[in-house]
């Protein structure tokens, strides 16, 4: 089950994730200390994929690439610059 809640109080420590999937856009927020399963899960929840379905996580970093999802350093990076560029959030693009 997603996250997925509209007031903002209760997440002040958490990380406030941007999901565009299928031009659907979709906002969760997640722990800092997140595992990648732990996002994954978060994703297939959110974007109502099937159990089975493959699918490629991507950020957006401060320079508008994509940056692919695929390993717990990857996904600690991208949370690492979110905290350091002070952004209000992490965009994340499923494909």
């Amino acid at each position: 089950m997603p996250t997925q809640l509209v007031g903002q109080d209760n997440h002040a420590n958490d990380v406030r994730v941007k999901t565009v999937f299928s031009g659907d856009v979709m906002i969760t927020y997640i722990n800092h200390n997140i595992t990648l399963d732990e996002f994954t899960q978060e994703m297939v929840a959110i974007c109502r994929f099937a159990p089975d379905q493959v699918f490629t996580m991507k950020w957006v970093d401060e320079e508008g690439d994509p940056c692919t999802i695929s390993t717990q350093l990857e996904l600690d990076e991208a949370l690492r610059l979110y905290e350091l560029n002070r952004d209000s959030e992490l965009t994340v693009h499923g494909e």
